[in-house]
């Protein structure tokens, strides 16, 4: 598979350096699709920007989602017509923002969709992230239809949890590219 058909989806503020995602990107050429507005997301406007990035790949892709951007990937997916593109997405760590403290911070990401994901989706969910419980994360794996990884206590899983490279994370990603 080319490194550019594995888009990286950072949340909200995007993924710093340190950011295993950060890293990947450097290391491996996978492809960041860039928002317009990384600080007041807009899900029609991020929707858009994966759509397009979908649309300019030839092949299959595959989608490493962290925190909102898995929020992103199940919105997009239940309004695409392109979802037969996707061969597989990993998602870390998809926040609760339907929790009283966070749905004003990011208003037109809720409800958050829950409809069969189309494709072949790994959920990665830590017991401790501060912006979800892992009760939530379960449930979405279940709604998405995605296999669940339990991370133990690694709060967001993000630079924060110390992750570096992530080989763990690499490697649930390989187990998702097509033969």
């Amino acid at each position: 598979m080319n490194p550019s058909d594995i888009l990286i989806l950072p949340g909200w503020q995007n993924s710093g350096p340190a950011h295993w995602q950060s890293r990947w990107e450097a290391q491996w050429a996978y492809h960041r699709v860039q928002q317009h507005d990384w600080q007041r997301p807009l899900r029609g406007d991020w929707n858009i920007q994966l759509e397009e990035a979908v649309l300019a790949r030839s092949g299959p892709v595959l989608l490493v989602a962290h925190s909102l951007g898995c929020v992103l990937v199940a919105a997009w997916a239940a309004h695409s017509r392109n979802t037969h593109r996707v061969a597989g997405a990993l998602l870390v760590a998809p926040p609760d923002l339907e929790r009283d403290d966070l749905r004003p911070l990011l208003p037109s990401w809720t409800p958050i969709e829950r409809r069969r994901l189309p494709f072949r989706s790994t959920l990665v969910a830590s017991s401790n992230d501060p912006y979800a419980a892992e009760a939530h994360a379960q449930a979405l794996a279940q709604a998405w239809g995605s296999e669940y990884v339990a991370a133990g206590p690694a709060g967001h899983l993000n630079a924060d949890s110390g992750l570096g490279d992530w080989p763990a994370g690499q490697a649930l990603l390989r187990a998702l590219m097509p033969a």
